[in-house]
């Protein structure tokens, strides 16, 4: 079986003929990495299935951010500006975590949110986008199209989490103008991903926290599950078959089921400080597959290899001979985990036995 219909029926469910290791390292694990294997292509190293789909859809052509949007700041070298425009301070403490800073922080007025320089969506490079993942499927490829960051993240990081808060709480009209300029955009690539051939639509915002769901679950259901569920019909209706994961951190048990009635297929990452996996997929295992269950928290920092080796073991036997699970790190892999936890994840993989 080729690698690429391996991770499909794993997702779909239809069984498992090797498990499949997936991560993805921070610059100081990079470097671990490569003093050990004398280069730093980690994915080449070990063989990943999984690529991504380039993602060029969004055109931005605005320049003045700083004079107009962050009058007086002065940020730190090395910050930079995205195009939604949103700053990204260096905080050389934290290693390659960021500092942001919301250009719509002090809006007050809709008139502001419908003057301000949204991305454009670009739909020339399609074609091109479709040779490519072609191109991908030849060399034997599961190929994502990644968007996480899809309307809730991208929202507050522009306007701030508490004043989208605020906003939806007090159905603010502006609130609900910005939410649909970036469902609309979301939606268009989405659509366009799927119509490229994509085997993995990859949406997700962060609406989980440690213990508890990041707002009510009513606040969701108002205003952003319909979005999410825009956004999917969308890439559906270019690609009825295309798989859709979500990734939230956190506890995100209390929307699990409005994520499968949206046409969600694959959960991530199923935080195991948050949530029990056996718990999880005993609830849902028979209509939704997940991705991720091995903590970056605990597990991988603080265990050993070979509680790496046997927790990675337990995870995919409780999905069993029929899939559903591609286990894996439930996050970037930081600076403390030991190169070694690593080589046992892997191990175990390859290991495995359905």
């Amino acid at each position: 079986m080729s690698s690429r219909q391996n991770v499909t029926d794993i997702f779909r469910r239809k069984g498992i003929v090797q498990a499949v290791p997936d991560f993805s390292l921070c610059p100081a694990m990079v470097d671990k990495f490569e003093k050990r294997f004398g280069h730093r292509d980690y994915r080449k190293e070990f063989g990943f299935p999984i690529k991504n789909a380039p993602d060029r859809f969004l055109r931005q052509e605005f320049k003045g951010w700083k004079e107009r949007y962050y009058p007086g700041k002065e940020f730190l070298p090395g910050t930079g500006i995205d195009i939604w425009g949103v700053a990204h301070e260096p905080t050389p403490e934290s290693m390659h975590m960021t500092r942001m800073y919301h250009p719509m922080e002090q809006f007050s007025d809709i008139s502001e949110f419908r003057e301000y320089p949204y991305p454009e969506f670009d739909g020339t490079v399609e074609a091109g986008l479709a040779e490519e993942v072609a191109k991908l499927h030849s060399e034997d490829s599961f190929v994502c199209g990644s968007m996480q960051c899809t309307v809730w993240e991208t929202a507050w990081y522009m306007r701030s989490m508490e004043e989208m808060m605020v906003g939806m709480m007090t159905d603010d009209e502006s609130t609900a103008y910005h939410l649909d300029r970036i469902t609309d955009l979301a939606s268009r690539k989405a659509e366009a991903f799927a119509r490229a051939d994509v085997d993995f639509l990859f949406l997700g915002d962060d609406i989980g926290m440690q213990h508890t769901i990041m707002m009510s679950a009513e606040l969701y259901r108002e205003w952003l599950k319909p979005r999410l569920a825009k956004v999917i019909a969308a890439a559906r209706s270019a690609n009825r078959d295309v798989i859709v994961g979500y990734h939230s951190c956190g506890f995100v048990e209390p929307f699990i089921e409005d994520l499968i009635e949206v046409g969600v297929d694959v959960l991530n990452p199923v935080q195991p400080e948050c949530m029990d996996f056996k718990e999880i997929h005993g609830k849902y295992g028979s209509r939704l597959s997940f991705w991720g269950t091995l903590g970056t928290q605990t597990l991988f920092p603080h265990g050993t290899a070979d509680e790496v080796y046997a927790k990675t073991l337990e995870n995919l036997r409780i999905a069993g001979k029929c899939g559903g699970l591609l286990a894996a790190p439930t996050h970037l892999v930081e600076p403390e985990v030991p190169l070694d936890n690593i080589l046992a994840y892997v191990k175990a993989c390859r290991d495995f036995t359905p």
